[in-house]
């Protein structure tokens, strides 16, 4: 797949799933913005084969996330974008008799709320230029549940929701809108797993390993590349919810 006259704004994409997807892209040509909440470093940006541009915002706080976006969309070279991978989000983990309805307003708002308010803007200026892709990195506990993530299951079940009322209301334009559901990657949480923790959670895993930040990565370029998918959840997950 060549992305050379694409240009691709991944949310969250200073380190982990977000960093690696937008690696994926770069390195098939794409011109990428990365987002993250706090500065990027210097060595990240370092790190792309073409220079790419950052904006720094809370997804969580709907104004801040407009005035970004209608600042990049103001810039006179700018033309648009392309393809749009809603990636950054946050957990709070408690069983539920133990979470405070603060930390689940938390979770809620940035994973899902959050996600609407990058995707919207963006999503009327996909349909004024009749084209685009959308994909949301949802989670497999948004399709299985898990214990001690209430809040994170419900706000990634609602990103597949959301996921299948934009392929269909952005279909007639020629925007395609899927989702990624990622189980259990390679990440500093599973880097601190115990040695009994690690191997129960393996036993339930049919391929009996953790994926990789890159094999979520592949499957975004994949879609992105796909002009025949729309409303669409892929699980990626070593066969954990089959």
């Amino acid at each position: 797949m060549n992305f050379t006259d694409k240009t691709v704004l991944v949310t969250g994409s200073s380190r982990g799933i977000g960093l690696a997807i937008a690696h994926a892209f770069d390195k098939l040509g794409a011109r990428l913005i990365l987002h993250a909440r706090s500065a990027i470093k210097p060595e990240v940006i370092a790190s792309f084969h073409q220079e790419p541009l950052t904006l720094q915002f809370d997804i969580a706080d709907a104004k801040a996330a407009e005035e970004a976006l209608k600042a990049l969309y103001k810039q006179d070279d700018f033309e648009g974008i392309d393809i749009l991978v809603n990636n950054a989000g946050i957990t709070k983990d408690q069983i539920t008799i133990g979470m405070l309805p603060a930390d689940f307003a938390q979770v809620v708002n940035v994973n899902l709320n959050g996600t609407f308010n990058v995707t919207q803007p963006i999503f009327k200026k996909m349909i004024r230029q009749k084209h685009g892709s959308i994909i949301n990195i949802s989670s497999v506990v948004g399709q299985m549940g898990n214990v001690g993530q209430v809040n994170y299951s419900a706000a990634k079940a609602g990103l597949i929701g959301m996921t299948k009322t934009l392929a269909k209301e952005g279909a007639r334009r020629q925007i395609q809108v899927n989702a990624i559901a990622p189980g259990m990657i390679v990440s500093d949480m599973t880097d601190q797993l115990s040695d009994k923790a690690r191997k129960s959670l393996l036993e339930s895993i049919p391929l009996s390993r953790f994926g990789s930040a890159e094999d979520v990565a592949d499957v975004a370029v994949f879609l992105a590349g796909n002009n025949y998918i729309t409303g669409q959840t892929i699980t990626v997950d070593g066969g954990l919810h089959i």
